[in-house]
Order: structure tokens, then sequence, then C-alpha cells
């Protein structure tokens, strides 16, 4: 039996379980949400060529939640037969007689729900046995360790392939499934110059198998990006112009997720409590949200409540649109949920047209940031202070690696004084951005 019919065969099942858990809520309960996930698939890793690990997973779980009388239970098993799913059920029951009164607490409103759900084109299984992929995994590996003498030492590859299915229904009549895949491939090696050692990897990732990148590139880059750190130097203590690039920059419009998440708001805990429909960063930009972008890594028919999901822009000409709310966040604040329960869905936001090299000659003399540590960030003010590492440029140009160092802001003004952003966009994250060009930071070195 190939994967196909195994998924499809097991997704009747799942579906099954979803309905048996609502019918046995629906008689004591005001209503009540039942959530499959299951995942199947294969890892494995290599180290100089040998094998380290396989593993073959199928890992699944049903979680419910039950609402009565303003009270809420939640219970979850990975025993999937009917006897254990009737014990799940009554758990959550029990439980929520024991809750708290909260009159916020229900199912999605059903004028919201995915009732049809569309397909985005997320399932693309591939038939892959243990040689294979770990043939893949050390090709990664090998074209890394290959690549240059002062590559010393390994951290090894890694190949995985894994399928999954989601089911979700409610006592609203709302039941839908969709089926996902996700293949990976990764090289991590270490680097030595003159008693130096430094440390870095590169992966691949995509819903289809053709859609990854050579094991041979992932070899390359990942040595590429080792090398590039060698003999780093430090900086002393000043302000300057700093470039993110893309696979950090992701998380500077990261840190805007939590501070405008419904949660956030009613707790008043966010600095942008009061900027719905203001600016918050510069007129040229703006961040739109695609939900149902075909193979996206972060596509979605529905979010984990059942509400469908649809595109929309999150920042229009650097004004706040919307805050990211549940069901439940929104009831608190007198709104309605905009389909953001288990997070976003494929941020997209355009840059100017400038290339990396573009930006590093209007930058001129300032920092490139390529890897965080650590994290100080206060919601309530905005203050950014993050451990860093990256590059020196001077003239346009990279001068030198730089390590142990530590740069400092305010999201407000980071946010608000972006100079550009990139057209070197990172498409791996759920947040997908090019480089970015801030105009001065704070950076504490030696």
């Amino acid at each position: 039996m190939n994967v196909s019919t195994q998924v499809a065969e097991q997704r009747k099942v799942l579906e099954q379980a979803v309905a048996q858990a609502l019918e046995l809520a629906k008689a004591s309960t005001d209503g009540a949400e039942v959530a499959v996930t299951k995942t199947t698939g294969i890892g494995v890793s290599t180290r100089y060529g040998e094998v380290e690990n396989v593993e073959f997973n199928s890992d699944g779980a049903l979680g419910i939640t039950v609402y009565h009388q303003n009270r809420k239970g939640s219970a979850s098993s990975t025993d999937l037969s009917p006897d254990a799913i009737k014990r799940t059920v009554q758990a959550a029951i029990d439980i929520a007689r024991y809750t708290s009164v909260d009159p916020f607490g229900a199912p999605a409103d059903p004028d919201l729900l995915a009732f049809d759900a569309p397909d985005l084109d997320l399932y693309h299984p591939w038939e892959i046995d243990a040689d294979r992929a770990i043939e893949l995994a050390a090709q990664a590996e090998q074209a890394s360790l290959q690549a240059d003498k002062r590559i010393t030492n390994t951290e090894g590859g890694s190949f995985n392939s894994h399928v999954g299915i989601k089911v979700f229904g409610n006592s609203h009549g709302m039941l839908q499934s969709y089926c996902s895949s996700r293949h990976s491939l990764s090289s991590c090696v270490i680097a030595e110059q003159d008693g130096n050692m430094e440390r870095d990897y590169a992966y691949t990732i995509g819903r289809s198998f053709d859609d990854l990148k050579s094991a041979d590139w992932v070899g390359a880059e990942c040595a590429r990006r080792v090398l590039a750190r060698l003999a780093p130097r430090k900086l002393s203590t000043m302000k300057a112009p700093v470039i993110f690039a893309p696979e950090v920059a992701t998380g500077l419009f990261g840190h805007l997720v939590g501070m405008i998440s419904g949660s956030s708001v009613y707790r008043k805990s966010t600095f942008l409590l009061d900027s719905l429909g203001k600016q918050i960063l510069p007129e040229w930009l703006t961040i739109e949200e695609h939900p149902h972008l075909l193979k996206g890594l972060a596509s979605t028919p529905f979010d984990s409540e059942g509400v469908r999901t649809q595109s929309r822009d999150i920042i229009k000409d650097g004004v706040l649109q919307n805050w990211l709310l549940t069901s439940y966040s929104a009831r608190k604040l007198g709104l309605q949920s905009t389909g953001h329960a288990g997070g976003i869905h494929n941020w997209r936001i355009a840059g100017q047209g400038h290339s990396f090299d573009d930006m590093l000659k209007q930058m001129g003399t300032g920092l490139v940031v390529t890897e965080m540590m650590g994290s100080s960030i206060n919601g309530m003010t905005g203050d950014y202070s993050r451990g860093a590492s990256g590059f020196w440029v001077e003239n346009g140009e990279i001068q030198y690696p730089v390590s142990e160092i530590t740069i400092a802001g305010n999201l407000r003004d980071m946010w608000l004084n972006m100079v550009t952003v990139g057209n070197d966009i990172e498409t791996r994250s759920n947040i997908q951005c090019g480089s970015v060009l801030l105009p001065e930071m704070k950076i504490a070195g030696q």
C-alpha cells in the first residue's frame, strides 16, 4: 500500500474519531471543539557519512474542548480507540465542572467557520526509503566537508520527510480536514583557523521534494557560511547603521506578531495598545497575509478554531489595519476573530527592489547582523536588546566577521525608521521578507 492510500484511509478514520467525540459531547455540553492531528514520516542523520539515526514515526493525538454553563474543560488522548475517545470526552466534561466561569469562552462564531475548505496544494508525499534518505543526508554533509580544509569537524547531515493530517470539527456542524507534507535537508559543520572555531548550517525545505535545493547546494552553502565566520573581531561600543540579514529580519517582524495579538491587547501588555489605525511602520511598507498561498509553508484553509482564513493587509502603507484575533480575544475586545488562532499565515513584506549589495552601498559603514542570541524585549516599552554576530562593513563592502556584541534600540523607533527592505527574500519562514536597513542602533562591544 503506497503512502497516499494509507493517508487517505487514516484520514477517514480520524474524521470518524472527531465525529464520535462530537456526538458524545453533544448531550452534556453547550458546545464542543475537537481536533485530531497525525504525522507520519522518516528522519535520518549522518556524521562523517555514517548513519547516526534513523527514525520512523507515526504520531497522533485527539484534543477536545467542551463548553458548558460558561465553563471550559479540555482533555487529550493519543489512543483513538472508541473507548479511549469516550473516556477523553468525559474527562473534558468533568474538568469543566471545576473551572472558573468565563462568559467569553465558546466555539467560534458559525458565520466565520470554513465549512468549505479550499485545496491549497499542500500535500506532496514522497515514497522514500531509509537508504535514499541516508544518501541525501550524507551527500549534503560530504559536500560541506570537501569544500575547504579549514572545515575540520561536522555535526552531520539530516533529511526529514513527513506527511500530516489535520481534522477539525465543532458543535456548529463543521467537520473539515486536509493533508500536508514537508521535506527538508540540512548540513551543519565546524571550521577552524588559528585556534578559532566557528559553526554554521544550511538547509532547504518545501512541501514537495521537487522544491528542495540539491544536496550539493546545501553542502556548499553551509561551507560558505561557516568559512565567512572565521577569525571574527570584536567591536568598540558605538552607534551605527545596521542591516538585518533576511534570516534574522524575519524575527524583527516576528516581534510585531506578539505586540498586535489580541491577548496582548486585552491584557494591555503591549506598547502598541492605542495604535490601531495609526502609522507604526514607514509609509512605503505594507505587510500582506496570504494564508491560501499554494504550497505555502504556513498556508492553511482554517485556523485552529475552524475559522476560515483569508488574505488581508496587516499593515497598509505603514498603518496598522488589524489586531490578530482568536475567538476568545475577539469577544474580550468586542470584535470578530481574524482567523489567527494558532498563529500567522504567510506574511509577505514587499521590498523596494534593492539588492543586498545595493543596501551595503547605501549603508556605507555599519553592521550586518546574521545571527541573534538571547532576547530582552520589553513589551510595554518596546525596549530591545539582543546578542548578535555578523559582519562589519566599510565603504559599502564587507570587511570582516564580528562576534560577541549586543545591539539595542526601541522597537517603535526601529520599525518606524526603517530605511529600506531588500529583494533578497527569505521564503522558508511564515514571515517572508528581505534584508532590513536601520539608520542607527546602539552596538555594545568591548
